[in-house]
């Protein structure tokens, strides 16, 4: 096992970057000890050509000698963005790193895309010469069509004359069957008439007829009843009845033969008749109905009326006569009717016979016309043939005839399409050669220029690729001018891209264009989420969207990778989990087919593709990641913004025109891409179409409905351009507005250089933006409109950002406002511009007149170099009373300045101003703003905390931005009261953090968000592992909470900007508000009494005695917070004073005093002073000044009411709580330094100290451009460089130790004290040296630029001592010009020193490293030579009447010392003791002081004033000595003045 741990080679990997690498080192010294670093540099340019060289050498069809300048240009530009990088990294402080794997992936792109841009420009040409060729084929055959068709037109004609001979005999049989139809009609008529006519009377026989048929029916039926049998019997009778005798004679006389009625009818006679009776039965039967004659009528008639005559009343006799009977009288009753009918019937008769005839003749005609018919039908098939045959020819001339117009009109129709693809063919030929260049400019764009911005690409491609390319001894053939974008993209795909919601801008169309092009990941940096807005609306529901520590996040990966899905990891810092390292290397195993991730192998398909987004601003990627991804930096640009935002104003004023201009851009778009498609479908179909294609109708109708569409199209577009212009016009005169918005999101978005805290997102600017616009005042015309928008959008941004600003900011942002926005308008000089915020002055100059310092002076010298300044200085001398009444003025800011110069500019006002009255800066820089933009700006009102809560929603939480002594939650609690939340019905939840309370945090923050509740988080800063979940849990909830969800946050913010931790996301959307103590004596006191109540005046027994020293505690409160801004002078060190301080020593007050029968004065001075104030204090100093204050204000003697709290404000009388308040307004005295015991002199230094520190961040803030310095012309590297080598050419050469060594005889304590500050001096000067070689050299492009040298550039750029020269130098304030001369001055000094090792006739004590070394050195050559124990000595101090000048030779013991200044007060020389400071001499200087040692016993302490010696103003920890000064004040008025002494000011 271990023989095989032996075989084992570990080999790590470390990124040099940052200081991970040196920091681990030093940890584990084996990391260096116990391997052999093998440091990879970077890859030399002979290594970039040989590498690129060995893998062009596969790539096909580019000539040998163009390979090698191919392999040239892309180390070229590798090396130049390398370059670029370094500018980039100290104009824009943004990291950009190229690595030898940036160098492969973009050999491989360029092979990639130059194989994937031939395929494609082939198909192309392919494709048009197919569409060219089917357009000649179609000229060719339209001759052959034409002859075609005269065959056809001739057939045609023989056609049309057979046709037309037949149309004329069809007509003629026509008429001639017409006229016949008219007769046949016509007899038809009467053939219908007369069959009425017949069925008519038919109908009519008929009817009387079936009247007859019962008589006829029943004399049948008589004759049915006689037989042979019965009439014989009837014939047997002898003598019948007479009745029966009467039907006999009825009988004989109705069948009398021809109606000749027998005369005989007697019984005789009938038996006669009834002889045979079988024949007289059979002549019955037969007898002729209907021809009775009319005599035998006549006679029967008597029968018939005769009653006897009826067959009932006969059956009786006679059965068979019955029946006779019957018969006689129904067939009598019959003929009856049978007459009536006879005549209708002979009618009947006449009209059958005329109907046969008529019809007869019908069928006559009928026949005849059928006859006809059958002949025409047979003309009619002849001629219906001949006409099938004319169309069927007809047609086939048409066809022929519409394929020759179709031909015409395609070949016609696209004849510009003709001439289009012919000369893109030609062009595409021509592209195929260039390909090879074309393809290696767009790859080194793609690969390399994605983090860069807008001006750097430029720069890249037009200052450095271009000309490269064009001077290389084998030109890379190459399209002149070429837009990298065209070859990639066109106007269709971005018309697209805008569509889906990118901005229009260039910048964001070659971002999308890098972004779809790149082989690599591409990471982009899209604060404004502008970027991924456009992203998701681009692959819509095809794009999975995840976030890393998101729940299951991994498996969501995983599923990506295998299913090829496009996947967006959202909101990434600068590192990601090592998990994903494999996936964003790519780094695939099994030949491809599988990727781990995590413990699992993945299997990877070919179309997956990752793309990664952070929110941050301004990340730095590592050189690994960035190797690994495409950085693109889709940060609005100001331009982009102020496009977006004039559509915003523009949607809000004028939403007709916004709409009809989003539409037509839309419409444009939509028409690009449409004439894509036709022109694309155009060349597919005609690829497409096969052999004779131009009988395909619909092929070529569609072909013309293509064209007519796309010249429609175009039509329109000419339209809309010009609808656009004008639209266009119109939308401009709101630009100013958008412009300014879009100046003040940018000014916004460096607040944060100040502090980090300040973090604003474009998304919450936007809502204050609209916002803003809604409230703007209506005017009556537009440009007044606009004047109006623009002030309500400054006004607003303003109000809304000061809220969330430190008041010692407000000024700061209002000053940059106000900067930018002049020089946007071009209304200021940046060079005037440049001298106030910079403040250049000549070092040394002494000033000619009293009432200016040198430095002011100095300041006014380089002025009166400009035009505008000429004779300033030698009118300042001039006039020196005029100028003097002016700068000694108490307020000059509102004071006229003299003569001429009353007439300047108001920023030329403000340059003289900063020379003559610095400490007035702030106070003018204000009145500046307010004359530039409006007095409301200076106003300082604040904002209601209910009118931010309206701002606030779900998605915008509240935070707090905590100072000392402030609780603001207060408010929140006050408003929730009001509106039905508090902490009792448990919807607010309220989570101090702090240890174990995340939890509690996390629960409060799901419960809030479903049922709509407050969250209150205090004191966030206090977890710092847990922001990065609270970050991600807050902007979960966003979305789709509860509509009365809200989140208040609070935290203090950090006190350097490494410290900050607070997530950019928490901040950004967040409504910030600061809350700070209040300022001024006038309200701390006030504030300090409002802890308190009527009630709690009257607790105490010793009612007098309590309330005297509660309101001088009260007073005591407000001096000690309050005097922490004077600076150091107030208080060596900041302490967090707060109220609880004041309520506790009120508790302990009167715990005491009723304790007591008198007041303990001492306890109660030590409580305060020692536990309860002191108990914040750590410098002994800053301990006796509390103690001081105390034994001043708490004293026996304010019961009698005559002390003084300060000068002309006594303590007050005894009064109640009301009485007290009106006791302060009346009887306080104005604000100034003298309410803390302080001289005036304290307010100008900490005035000045403000206004420094004003415009030096201002100075920070300006944009930075390398191209132009401030406007002074000159390039940031350029002034870097020439601070650099003003420096270098003025640095001695070291100290040599060893002959100064070897001069000193005697190492005396002196000596020592040299050796030590040469040394000393030596460490300094060599790392100047060092940084700055090192510096140069990264300036020349020698070595990479690394962050040491980054922040020595930035150092020289702002005039700043850089930190790795003032870790090893003395403490200073100067600047870096002023402290370079200082140094000057100490190496002239100890050069002096140790040339003899003869102490000085005067010791400059400021010269030193170390002060207490010297001091050190006079006790002990004192005690060594008067044998006095070291340790019971000290120094005494002499301060004489002399200057430095006038000293000729040192003292015999102990040491003159001189270049001390006095701080809060002067020496009177005269009097030789301390007395009140001038008005504006701040730092007086001290004659030469005589320091010796003396034993401890003789030290004089009377009258004395313990005086701190400090190296600088900055005091606390530059302490280096107590001198004894001589007083006839009482000490304890030095000690609330802060007076001290500086060895540097």
């Amino acid at each position: 096992m271990f023989e095989d741990f032996l075989e084992t080679t570990v080999i790590l990997c470390f990124s040099p970057v940052g200081s991970t690498l040196r920091v681990r080192a030093r940890k584990f010294p084996a990391v260096v000890n116990c391997t052999a670093i093998d440091w990879f540099h970077e890859w030399p340019e002979d290594a970039l050509v040989s590498v690129s060289a060995r893998f062009l050498e596969e790539t096909e069809g580019i000539e040998s000698g163009v390979k090698t300048s191919i392999s040239l240009f892309m180390s070229y530009v590798h090396k130049t963005v390398n370059e670029m990088s370094k500018v980039y990294l100290s104009t824009e402080r943004r990291y950009n790193y190229t690595t030898p794997k940036t160098f492969l992936e973009q050999i491989k792109l360029y092979q990639n895309l130059l194989a994937k841009k031939r395929r494609e420009l082939i198909a192309k040409i392919e494709r048009l010469e197919n569409g060219l060729m089917k357009l000649q084929s179609t000229a060719s055959q339209v001759d052959d069509l034409k002859a075609k068709l005269a065959v056809q037109e001739l057939e045609l004609q023989h056609k049309n004359e057979d046709a037309d001979k037949l149309i004329q005999v069809v007509g003629i049989e026509t008429e001639k069957v017409s006229r016949e139809k008219a007769i046949a009609d016509e007899e038809e008529l009467k053939v219908q008439v007369i069959n009425t006519n017949v069925a008519e009377k038919q109908r009519a026989c008929e009817t009387d007829l079936a009247k007859a048929e019962p008589a006829l029916m029943a004399a049948q039926e008589a004759l049915d009843t006689l037989n042979k049998n019965n009439l014989t019997e009837l014939k047997s009778f002898g003598s019948p009845p007479e009745a029966v005798v009467n039907v006999t004679a009825a009988v004989l006389i109705l069948t009398a033969p021809g109606g000749k009625i027998p005369k005989d009818r007697s019984w005789k006679a009938a038996k006669v008749m009834m002889g045979k009776v079988d024949s007289f039965l059979d002549s019955l039967k037969k007898y002729d109905k209907e021809h009775i004659p009319e005599p035998c009528l006549k006679a029967f008639k008597p029968f018939q009326n005769d009653p006897t005559f009826d067959p009932e009343f006969i059956l009786s006799k006679s059965t068979a006569a019955a029946g006779l009977c019957s018969w006689c009288l129904n067939i009598v009753r019959f003929y009856e009717v049978y007459c009536d009918v006879a005549p209708k019937r002979q009618a009947l008769e006449e009209a059958n016979n005329e109907l046969a005839e008529a019809q007869a003749k019908l069928t006559m005609i009928k026949n005849k016309i059928a006859d006809l018919n059958a002949n025409l039908a047979n003309l009619t098939a002849e001629f219906e043939k001949a006409t099938a045959e004319k169309i069927k020819c007809q047609q086939e001339a048409d066809a022929t005839n519409r394929v020759i117009s179709l031909a015409n009109r395609l070949v016609g129709g696209l004849a510009s399409e003709n001439v289009r693809w012919a000369e893109s063919v030609e062009n595409f030929r021509e592209q195929e050669k260039t390909l090879c260049g074309d393809v290696l400019l767009i790859t080194a764009f793609v690969s390399y220029v994605g983090y860069f911005t807008k001006k750097y690409r430029t720069e890249l491609l037009d200052k450095y690729w271009a000309p490269y390319l064009n001077a290389l001894k084998v030109p890379i053939p190459i399209t002149p001018g070429l837009d990298p974008m065209s070859l990639l993209t066109d106007d269709a795909d971005i018309a697209t891209w805008n569509n889906q919601g990118l901005p229009s801008d260039r910048m964001s169309s070659e971002n999308a264009t890098i972004l779809c092009n790149t082989e690599r990941w591409p990471l982009i940096v899209d604060a404004q989420l502008q970027g991924i807005k456009w992203i998701k609306n681009k692959h819509g529901t095809d794009l999975k969207a995840i976030r890393l520590g998101q729940r299951n996040y991994l498996d969501i990966i995983e599923q990506a990778v295998s299913d090829g899905d496009t996947l967006l990891i959202e909101n990434i810092g600068e590192t990601v989990e090592p998990v994903l390292d494999p996936l964003l290397g790519r780094n695939t195993i099994k030949k491809g087919r599988f990727i781990k991730i995590g413990d699992k192998e993945v299997e990877y398909h070919p179309n997956f593709r990752l793309i990664l987004h952070t929110k941050y601003f301004n990340p730095h990627y590592k050189p690994e990641m960035q190797a690994q991804c495409t950085l693109i930096n889709f940060l609005v640009t100001r331009d982009g913004l102020e496009d977006q935002l004039l559509a915003a104003v523009v949607a809000k004023e004028r939403p007709d025109l916004e709409e009809l201009k989003a539409t037509l851009t839309k419409q444009q778009n939509e028409f690009k891409i449409i004439l894509k498609e036709l022109e694309d479908s155009l060349l597919a179909r005609l690829s497409a179409a096969s052999g004779n294609f131009l009988g395909d109708t619909a092929l070529v109708e569609n072909l013309e409905t293509t064209k007519r569409t796309a010249m429609e199209i175009e039509q329109k577009v000419k339209e809309a351009k010009i609808t656009e212009v004008q639209i266009n016009e119109a939308r401009e005169n709101y630009r100013p507005a958008a412009e300014r918005a879009s100046l003040l999101y940018f000014i916004l978005n460096d607040l944060n250089k100040i502090n980090p805290i300040y973090q604003f997102s474009l998304k919450a600017f936007n809502v204050v933006f609209e916002n803003a616009i809604q409230r703007t005042l209506p005017a009556d015309d537009v440009k007044h409109r606009v004047i109006n928008l623009t002030d309500e959008i400054t006004y607003s941004v303003y109000m809304y950002t000061a809220r969330g600003l430190f008041e010692r900011d407000k000024l700061i942002f209002l000053a940059q406002v106000a900067f930018q926005v002049l020089l946007v308008k071009k209304e200021v000089n940046p060079v005037e511009l440049d001298f106030l915020l910079r403040f250049p002055f000549k070092a040394g100059i002494a000033s000619p007149v009293e009432f200016l310092l040198s430095q002011g002076w100095g300041g006014i010298k380089v002025l009166s170099e400009m035009d505008e300044f000429k004779n300033l200085d030698s009118d300042i001398e001039g006039s020196a009373k005029r100028w003097k009444k002016f700068v000694e003025s108490e307020t000059p800011e509102k004071e006229v300045f003299p003569k001429e110069w009353k007439n300047k500019t108001a920023l030329q006002k403000l340059c003289m101003m900063r020379c003559m009255r610095p400490d007035r800066m702030t106070y003018a820089v204000k009145n500046f703003v307010e004359e530039k933009m409006g007095s409301k700006f200076v106003e300082g009102r604040s904002v209601e905390f209910s009118k931010s809560y309206e701002e606030s929603s779900q998605s915008t939480p509240i935070f707090f931005i905590l100072s000392p002594g402030v609780d603001p939650l207060k408010d929140v609690e006050a408003l929730g009261q009001k509106l039905g939340f508090t902490i009792d019905n448990g919807k607010i939840h309220n989570v101090s953090l702090g240890q174990g309370q995340e939890v509690v945090a996390e629960n409060a923050l799901d419960v809030a968000a479903v049922q709509g509740h407050w969250v209150i988080l205090q004191n966030i800063h206090l977890v710092a592992k847990w922001l990065g979940t609270l970050d991600k849990k807050v902007e979960r909830y966003s979305t789709g909470s509860h509509g009365d969800y809200r989140v208040f946050m609070s935290a203090e913010p950090a006190p350097s900007a490494d410290s900050h931790i607070i997530p950019q996301g928490l901040l950004e959307n967040a409504i910030k508000i600061t809350n700070e103590p209040p300022t001024g004596m006038y309200a701390n006191l006030h504030k300090a009494l409002d802890l308190f109540t009527q009630d709690t005046l009257e607790m105490c027994t010793k009612e007098i005695e309590f309330k005297c020293i509660l309101f001088a505690l009260c007073y005591f409160h407000a001096v000690v917070a309050e005097r922490r801004k004077f600076g150091a002078q107030g208080w060596n060190r900041s302490y967090p004073f707060n109220n609880g301080d004041l309520t506790i020593s009120i508790n302990v007050l009167y715990n005491y005093l009723e304790a007591n029968a008198k007041v303990p004065w001492d306890d109660l001075r030590y409580l305060f002073g020692e536990i309860m104030y002191g108990g914040h204090i750590t410098d002994d100093w800053d301990r006796r000044l509390c103690r001081t204050y105390l034994g001043e204000y708490i004293r026996m003697e304010m019961l009698e009411g005559e002390m003084f709290l300060a000068p002309g404000f006594l303590i007050p009388p005894n009064s109640d709580y009301k009485g007290y308040h009106e006791y302060i307004d009346e009887n306080l005295p104005p604000e100034s330094p003298y309410l803390y015991g302080l001289h005036p002199n304290a307010e100008i230094g900490f005035l000045t100290i403000t206004s420094e520190k004003l415009f030096r961040t201002v100075l920070e803030m300006q944009p930075k451009e390398s191209d132009a310095g401030g406007g002074t012309g000159v390039s940031r590297e350029e002034k870097v460089k020439s601070v650099l080598d003003e420096i270098m050419d003025r640095l001695p050469e070291p100290f040599n130790m060893v002959e100064i060594m070897a001069k000193a005889a005697e190492k005396t304590p002196y000596v020592v004290v040299a050796f030590q500050e040469c040394e000393r001096m030596n460490i300094l000067t060599s790392e100047i040296r060092r940084s700055l070689k090192e510096l140069n050299l990264g300036l020349k492009g020698e070595l990479t630029i690394t962050t040491d040298m980054e922040e020595l550039s930035n150092a020289l750029y702002y005039d700043n001592v850089p930190d790795s020269w003032t870790n090893r130098a003395y403490p200073s304030l100067f600047g870096l010009a002023a402290w370079y001369a200082d140094l000057l001055l100490r190496i002239r000094e100890l050069e002096a020193w140790t040339t003899d090792f003869a102490l000085p006739t005067t010791v400059w004590l400021a010269g030193f490293f170390n002060p207490q070394s010297f001091l050190t050195a006079i006790m002990q050559s004192m005690a060594r030579k008067n044998e006095w124990p070291l340790d019971r000595m000290c120094l005494s101090v002499e301060v004489t009447k002399k200057n430095r000048e006038d000293m000729t030779a040192p003292p015999r013991e102990g040491s003159y010392v001189h270049g001390l200044f006095m701080e809060g007060a002067r020496w009177d020389v005269q009097t030789g003791v301390i007395s009140d400071a001038r008005l504006k001499e701040l730092t007086p200087t001290m004659p030469v002081i005589f320091i010796k040692a003396i034993p401890v016993d003789r030290m004089d302490t009377k009258n004395m004033y313990e005086c701190p010696v400090y190296k600088t103003r900055m005091r606390g920890p530059t302490y280096v000595w107590t001198f004894n000064l001589k007083t006839k004040e009482k000490p304890a008025k030095w000690i609330l003045a802060g007076v001290a002494l500086l060895l540097q000011v």
